[in-house]
């Protein structure tokens, strides 16, 4: 087992438990202790645990999420400069996945009916504004999460595997050059990955706030999605995005 193959088990393992031991990872992956230590020294320094004597346990905060009003409100003008590059970007007739988020919401709410497009969404809040522009919407079903109105969970990945997009517009809450695409949410995160399945072109809509920051789950590689995001991206952190396409 490759040793970020072996990381993922350990930040998976941590999510179902809370902790882990270093017993358990060398069981579980069949690597030496040594392995199993740098693995978790490496997660640590990446913020991603928090070591303890024999193991690791989570750190809680990367599981946390704001609401959807603390969300909006913060760096609100970048958004809707991301969101206006991202319209750009959509074509007639067009079928699109539009993703929850405070940034994706803002696309929802500049999109009118002018475009005969098709806008597939697991946002309540982007597909109340969505129909309120008279634009065919379809939401999807699964379990609605109260924090950030989005509908998550394996009912929704599944009911989402039965659609084909020309392009995905996904939110995200951090951006790492070695870690991908990440959020704190397993079930939202595998939503995120059948978008990413079944959609032609892929875009990420994030600030520059969510660059160099991680969270607890993986969604893809940064290289996936072409990156929509503001002008305020430093030089020095756009460097370490080898081969990434932004926007």
């Amino acid at each position: 087992m490759l040793a970020e193959e072996r990381r993922q088990v350990i930040l998976r393992m941590l999510q179902q438990h809370g902790i882990v031991k270093i017993q358990d990872i060398c069981r579980l992956t069949d690597c030496s202790m040594s392995s199993a230590r740098r693995d978790l020294q490496l997660l640590e320094e990446e913020g991603l645990l928090h070591r303890v004597h024999g193991g690791a346990q989570i750190k809680r905060a990367l599981q946390s999420e704001m609401t959807m009003t603390d969300k909006s409100s913060k760096n609100h003008d970048q958004k809707v400069m991301i969101a206006q590059k991202a319209a750009a970007l959509i074509q007639d007739d067009d079928v699109i996945y539009l993703d929850s988020g405070s940034t994706t919401l803002e696309l929802a709410r500049i999109l009118d009916a002018t475009k005969k497009i098709t806008v597939v969404t697991n946002s309540v809040l982007s597909a109340a504004v969505l129909s309120d522009h008279g634009i065919d919407t379809i939401v999807l079903g699964g379990r609605l999460k109260n924090n950030t109105r989005a509908i998550a969970g394996a009912d929704a990945a599944v009911e989402l595997s039965k659609y084909r997009f020309n392009r995905a517009f996904l939110g995200i809450n951090a951006i790492h050059a070695t870690d991908g695409l990440m959020t704190p949410d397993p079930d939202e995160a595998a939503v995120k990955r059948m978008a990413l399945r079944q959609s032609d072109k892929n875009y990420v809509m994030a600030d520059s706030t969510k660059f160099d920051q991680v969270s607890f789950v993986k969604v893809a590689d940064c290289t996936d999605a072409t990156i929509i995001t503001d002008d305020n991206l430093s030089p020095r952190i756009a460097k370490r995005f080898v081969n990434q396409t932004f926007i």
